[in-house]
């Protein structure tokens, strides 16, 4: 059961820390300080009064301008603070209220932040893959997967991976899979486990696949642009880990992995 205290505190938090992954999604790709300096316009450079900060409110209340030069803010701002809550309580009503309900949020904080960075930029900071990979492993010490699984995991994600963009490169003399998506998939591994990663894998590429077939078929694309692979793998990855065993239990089939 879902307590009406936890939903509200969850709630409230995600707000909250939504507006500080905006931050994140905004500063990282541009080496900057997600700390210091404290929130500013984009444009005009000018510090954010606390009313300004306001998560959702601020963003309506202003009409999605800056107050001082009237330059447009990014929705992108509001959508990952409503986004961020929803998936806090998504994971609450799968895990539970219990120690590893932190460890998850903090997978899909990370998460939320590589989907729109990847998306903008076509980049996946090592920032957050890589100690990413750590904390997952070392979470796994106490709570789910367990340590065997995710240490397969970062295995098979990052090494599996690995593999099939070595031989892409070969047979077709270009790179079709970047470094980024290697790290981020073996840092879902680390948090997730085997299981899991095998699963975001193969939904991930089927969506891709799906999404280029259709951009290629309405003319928005061509045969050379580059998807947004590791904005898949966060989608699913997020899916997998509130959904998660039935997910894992219909890729399986009749258990053919356990």
């Amino acid at each position: 059961m879902m307590e009406p205290l936890h939903v509200l505190g969850l709630s409230i938090f995600g707000l909250a820390i939504g507006s500080f992954l905006g931050v994140c999604i905004h500063r990282l790709p541009e080496d900057q300080s997600v700390v210091r300096p404290g929130s500013r316009c984009p444009a005009c450079g000018r510090a954010l009064h606390w009313l300004e900060n306001v998560p959702v409110f601020s963003f309506a209340f202003l009409a999605g301008r800056c107050r001082t030069c009237r330059a447009l803010i990014s929705p992108m701002y509001p959508v990952v603070e409503l986004i961020t809550p929803l998936v806090f309580l998504l994971q609450y009503a799968y895990v539970g209220w219990q120690p590893l309900l932190t460890v998850r949020l903090l997978f899909s904080s990370a998460m939320i932040v590589l989907l729109f960075i990847d998306l903008r930029h076509r980049i996946l900071p090592d920032v957050i893959t890589l100690p990413g990979i750590g904390v997952g492993l070392v979470a796994a010490l106490a709570y789910e997967p367990g340590w065997r699984s995710a240490l397969i995991g970062v295995v098979i994600g990052g090494g599996g991976l690995f593999l099939v963009r070595e031989a892409y490169y070969r047979l077709r003399r270009r790179e079709g899979i970047g470094m980024g998506d290697i790290k981020m998939l073996a840092m879902i591994g680390a948090f997730l486990g085997w299981h899991h990663t095998l699963v975001t894998l193969f939904l991930a590429s089927l969506m891709g696949s799906v999404v280029g077939i259709m951009m290629l078929s309405l003319g928005l694309s061509d045969r050379t642009y580059a998807l947004p692979l590791g904005s898949f793998f966060a989608l699913v990855a997020i899916a997998t880990s509130t959904v998660g065993e039935p997910m894992v239990t219909w890729y399986g089939g009749l258990y053919w992995f356990r």
